[in-house]
């Protein structure tokens, strides 16, 4: 029986290491947390997106800008009807939700990150709570790996699973990338994915706490001048900026960040067209003729947003609203449909739900995740340089992955 270690215990991890030991492998997850899937528990505020209802190949693909070609095999093999089959099966009902996100019908990540661990114990896989500190070398050949504190753990084959730079309160502090560095690869550098926004505009943090639901967001890029993203739901206004669902899903089609390329805006009542917009100030103004400007909008826009929305128009806060010029009210409505926001930076990798970068895909083979470099070496999940955009993508791809690496370790055995 070979001898198989999975770095990490995450959803690649967990998924790869199950899937070695159903082929008959003896495996053993390292894992330096106490409780296996720590990063999972956070996704989805808590709800776990854990997969896209995506019902072709070329559709996932789609969703992946970088090196999402190499994922063929890998999704071939695994696709989000499997996904969901899976924890189906194992009696946790999941539901589809807008945009075709996947969610436990409890809404608690807590559900997925227990199913995946019973499977892996319940298919005999032992948990070693321990730091892989090096790869155990010799001769050029994987011998296991280095814990820290020096103990070696003898293997067959290693299927690396650590995650990238994100959240490394969970744990993702890079271990993998100094894993594959002993072994030759190389590492695209790591930058922020799905990550919060930082913005010039110094209005954004006296709406610090203000959440926007069901606003309509568009990102332009100014120096290709297009558009590069649109979309409809939530976000939330910081004291450095933005953050929210619709922003983390809007900075992964920033693959070039320099300050002042990306501009915002945002549609504050996406219901309504310019003339509906008109007609519903006119009417308010109507009601509120002799009062100042400032307490016209109060049933328009959250009460924090009213004194930004007012200085932005223009018109003196004390100006009765009688006194509102079309001129005036034309440029308010302009604002309300469209508020620019000019984006200076992402937030730092720490603060970012996926890593984009990792260990280059060109030098694993993407029919087995074996490495190229280092027979017997196998990679899984965020670890790899590959990234997808929001929307259950990101944990497929862990899944698609791991379970790849899992049935060739497992298929290799039988050749050696």
């Amino acid at each position: 029986m070979s001898q198989v270690l999975v770095i990490g215990a995450g959803p690649a991890g967990l998924m790869a290491a199950g899937t070695a030991a159903e082929n008959g492998a003896a495996i053993q997850i390292v894992e330096r947390n106490e409780r296996p899937g720590r990063k999972l528990m956070l996704t989805g505020k808590g709800r776990c997106n854990v997969t896209n209802a995506c019902a072709s190949l070329d559709a996932l693909i789609a969703q992946v800008p970088v090196n999402g070609r190499f994922l063929y095999s890998a999704f071939s093999r695994f696709m989000p009807a499997d996904t969901i089959k899976f924890f189906e099966s194992r009696g946790v009902p999941l539901k589809t939700e807008r945009g075709n996100r996947v969610f436990p019908v409890s809404d608690k990540a807590s559900d997925i990150v227990d199913t995946l661990q019973a499977y892996a114990k319940n298919s005999g896989c032992r948990f070693l709570h321990a730091r892989a500190e090096a790869l155990w070398l010799e001769d050029g050949a994987l011998r296991g790996v280095v814990l820290q504190g020096g103990e070696r753990v003898a293997a067959e084959r290693i299927i690396v699973a650590t995650g990238g730079l994100s959240y490394p309160a969970t744990g993702s502090t890079g271990d993998g990338y100094r894993l594959a560095a002993q072994a030759g690869h190389g590492l695209v550098p790591p930058k922020p994915s799905l990550v919060p926004l930082e913005v010039h505009e110094g209005f954004c943090s006296a709406l610090q706490g203000l959440s926007l639901r069901n606003v309509a967001l568009t990102v332009l890029d100014t120096q290709e001048n297009r558009q590069i993203y649109r979309d409809f739901g939530e976000l939330l206004f910081t004291h450095f900026g933005l953050s929210g669902p619709l922003i983390l899903s809007a900075s992964s089609h920033m693959r070039e960040m320099q300050r002042g390329r990306y501009q915002i805006q945002i549609d504050l009542k996406p219901a309504l067209s310019h003339e509906q917009l008109d007609a519903r100030v006119l009417r308010d103004f109507s009601e509120n003729a002799n009062r100042n400007f400032i307490n016209a909008l109060n049933g328009l826009l959250p009460k924090k947003l009213v004194p930004v929305i007012v200085k932005l128009s223009g018109v003196p806060m004390d100006t009765k609203v009688n006194q509102v010029t079309k001129e005036k009210r034309v440029k308010l409505i302009g604002l309300l449909k469209c508020l620019p926001l000019t984006i200076t930076d992402f937030r730092p990798i720490e603060e970012a739900v996926i890593t984009s970068g990792g260990v280059p895909v060109g030098e694993i083979n993407p029919k087995t995740m074996e490495s190229k470099l280092l027979p017997g070496l196998y990679f899984a999940g965020e670890v790899l340089d590959v990234d997808a955009y929001t929307g259950g993508f990101n944990l497929q791809i862990a899944f698609s992955t791991g379970k790849l690496a899992g049935q060739m370790s497992g298929e290799l055995r039988e050749e050696s």
